[in-house]
């Protein structure tokens, strides 16, 4: 499993956008193929900034996301509305601590 987490710093003036956009592809982003898990996190302190946190099947499944109509529309849009440019990170979970 592959957790990908993407850090994105939106003008502030275009966060209502984001949003919009983010409503309207969730269940397809989530849909598509070898996506198992989808968040979207604000930052607590800084209203513009965003993270994604999705769990992969594999980094194959990502990168047929990435290659998909759905991701370059929806990341075509995005990208217009950054403050900064993003950060992304493929990671993968070695432990869980329970309570």
């Amino acid at each position: 499993m592959l957790i990908r987490i993407v850090r994105m710093t939106f003008q502030k003036d275009r966060i209502a956008d984001f949003l919009e956009n983010f409503e309207d592809n969730k269940e397809k982003i989530r849909s598509f193929p070898g996506c198992h898990h989808l968040e979207l996190w604000q930052d607590e302190n800084q209203e513009n900034i965003f993270l994604t946190y999705s769990y992969w099947e594999s980094e194959e499944a990502l990168n047929q996301y990435r290659d998909s109509e759905l991701f370059k529309s929806v990341w075509a849009f995005t990208k217009q509305l950054f403050a900064e440019k993003p950060q992304a990170f493929s990671s993968k979970k070695l432990q869980e601590v329970g309570s």
